[in-house]
């Protein structure tokens, strides 16, 4: 019989805020989170397998964020917020008492509960180290984890080979140190691929080159397979994962390029995203996102985080920040949000998770040898949408039951051997399926600064970093940071814009200040040092640093 196969990637991922502020933008999005998604997703996991049900699902950390996870700024700074979220509920459950608000009051007393079992698990089950408790998981066989560019970076907008291939080498690097073995799946940052042809730039000097494609520079890499959103594999126009969170983008892409690329929807392929593939030329494997399911857990709208009964993100109780109100539905004000009932929470999950049982059985109902392959962000589950982890812990639950097996990536393409070999077109899962909500007028300024960098580096070689090594760890360290696609994409959906700009600006600066010490042969003056001190400290991830030539500097 055909192997009828169902494959979940989650992806992990948070910029690099360690020593960057707090609150309203910086660590508090770490915190969130890792209270919010990580240690309920690892408490499920770890749950299965302790009964005996192997969860068999690929899990991608991205270097940063990995990095950041074991930081002792981290773990300390995440005790505290752990207890100020437990002092807000104490306070709100005395505030409801008072004004009569019982169902409010109970709520209340749920959240402490909540969080006091989250830092029971952190501290004591996981001795604060998340990415421990995942990587345990991965030694025992029951999940997979994926690498990814080292911050995130937006690769096919990168203006030279090499700067790829350093962001995923040191990926691959900070992968090995914390997982304790070679990573053979990659994550593509916002699923980004540019297949190799003769490239411009889009900004400063003309300068066409020809370019490899990124599938092959992964390859050189030593990588085995990557994911992408179907478009890539089919043609037609994405509808975009980020859309109905990041409005912006709707109309980003109606001004930036319906009107001024699209003169017509490409022809689709008979080509199933069922399948697996190799790329051409890399002959690398890869699986492409399907639609279908992914919509019916990204979408507010239509599908199941929209549902009445669930938590209302958007409506939180201050100070502290607590929710206590469901989403009704999804077009009511917030003034007229009706309070959480989680006593009605299970009869919904469970029909939830029955219809996207029979969903994936219906998709792959006339398929032969065929995958169902779901791409998500992590942090939707349990973060955007609180009852997710729960919802996936059934929906696992109910696949150990049934025909359709749930398998890791490389199991996957184990069992259905890939033997077609495509030509991948290029563009994203962002809105459009393009790269507008990174590449755009309101961007454009960010990405002629990597640009600029990038060209700074080309003049460096290993005799100049060679007599400070020291300086050009850090270096690299700014390059990489300022290559982050948070920034353009923070800035493109206008929900923390004036901190995106500010962090390109200021990893700009010191990259290009280090690369002026880099290029003296005189030692650093005092306040030289002092300011070097002051970088490493604020921005010291990657204690092993990819240089300028692929060397690495300790």
């Amino acid at each position: 019989m055909d192997p009828k196969l169902f494959t979940l990637v989650l992806h992990s991922h948070i910029p690099y805020v360690v020593g960057h502020g707090t609150w309203p933008h910086g660590m508090d999005w770490l915190y969130e989170a890792a209270a919010e998604s990580y240690l309920p997703l690892l408490g499920v996991f770890r749950r299965l397998a302790d009964q005996g049900l192997s969860p068999r699902i690929t899990i991608g950390f991205t270097p940063v964020l990995a990095e950041q996870l074991r930081m002792p700024g981290f773990v300390e700074g995440f005790g505290a917020y752990l207890k100020m979220k437990l002092d807000a509920a104490r306070h709100d459950q005395e505030h409801f008492q008072r004004t009569g608000e019982a169902m409010l009051a109970s709520l209340a007393a749920r959240w402490r509960t909540r969080y006091e079992g989250i830092a029971a698990q952190f501290l004591e089950e996981y001795r604060g180290d998340i990415i421990g408790g995942f990587k345990a998981l991965q030694d025992e066989g029951h999940v997979e984890i994926l690498t990814s560019a080292a911050t995130h970076a937006y690769l096919p907008l990168l203006s030279r080979d090499e700067s790829i291939t350093r962001q995923v080498r040191q990926g691959r690097l900070t992968s090995r140190k914390h997982f304790g073995r070679e990573a053979e799946g990659f994550w593509l940052p916002e699923c980004a691929f540019r297949p190799g042809y003769a490239w411009t730039p889009p900004f400063g000097p003309p300068r066409t080159a020809d370019r490899k494609g990124v599938d092959v520079l992964l390859d050189e890499e030593g990588l085995d397979h990557f994911f992408i959103p179907a478009h890539l594999l089919q043609g037609g126009t994405a509808r975009g994962v980020y859309e109905e969170r990041f409005p912006a983008l709707r109309s980003l892409w109606d001004r930036a390029y319906r009107r001024e690329v699209v003169t017509g929807q490409p022809v689709r392929s008979a080509r199933s995203p069922y399948a697996a593939y190799r790329a051409e030329p890399s002959a690398l494997s890869f699986l492409a996102r399907d639609d279908i399911s992914g919509d019916q857990v990204w979408s507010r709208d239509t599908g199941y985080p929209g549902n009445g009964a669930y938590l209302e993100f958007h409506k939180k109780h201050f100070p502290g920040g607590l929710r206590y109100w469901r989403i009704t539905s999804p077009g009511a004000d917030l003034a007229l949000k009706a309070p959480y009932d989680p006593e009605k929470i299970g009869e919904t999950l469970e029909s939830h998770a029955s219809h996207f049982i029979e969903l994936l059985n219906e998709t792959l109902r006339d398929e032969g040898r065929a995958v169902v392959t779901a791409l998500f962000d992590t942090e939707l589950f349990g973060h955007w949408w609180f009852e997710g982890p729960e919802w996936l812990s059934l929906v696992l639950r109910k696949l150990d039951q049934g025909p359709l097996r749930a398998v890791t990536a490389g199991q996957c393409l184990k069992k259905l051997a890939p033997r077609e070999s495509v030509s991948l077109a290029e563009g994203s899962w962002g809105e459009g399926g393009f790269h507008a909500a990174w590449l755009n007028k309101d961007t454009a300024w960010v990405w002629e600064k990597i640009y600029e960098i990038e060209e700074r580096t080309a003049r460096l070689d290993r005799k100049v970093t060679g007599r400070a090594p020291r300086l050009a760890k850090q270096f690299m360290r700014e390059k990489f940071l300022l290559e982050s696609s948070d920034w353009p994409f923070l800035i493109s959906t206008g929900t923390a814009r004036d901190y995106a700009e500010h962090r390109a600006a200021e990893h700009f600066d010191r990259a290009r200040i280090l690369a002026d010490w880099l290029q003296k042969s005189a030692a650093l003056s005092p306040s030289e040092e002092a300011l070097l001190a002051a970088w490493e400290g604020e921005d010291g991830l990657f204690s092993e640093v990819v240089g300028v030539e692929g060397e690495t500097l300790v």
